[in-house]
């Protein structure tokens, strides 16, 4: 999960991490990302196939911005 310049919250998957965040910097990632420069990791998680890391993507996407804040905060 990324934090945006303006505070909002994005999340996203890949099998490559430091190439995703070096996308996203140059803002060639995400449209969404690119208007909202620079970005922050703030979250991430491990997971054994893409499946199983689209699914979780999924539930994530549906948490309210509180609940995704406490996961930020490890509360989750």
């Amino acid at each position: 999960m990324l934090r945006c310049r303006d505070g909002s919250l994005y999340t996203g998957i890949t099998n490559d991490l430091a190439k995703r965040l070096l996308r996203h910097d140059a803002g060639t990632a995400s449209a969404y990302t690119r208007a909202r420069r620079p970005v922050r990791l703030v979250f991430q998680e491990r997971h054994p196939d893409r499946s199983a890391a689209l699914r979780r993507e999924a539930a994530v996407r549906r948490l309210s911005r509180v609940e995704k804040l406490a996961l930020v905060r490890g509360s989750r």
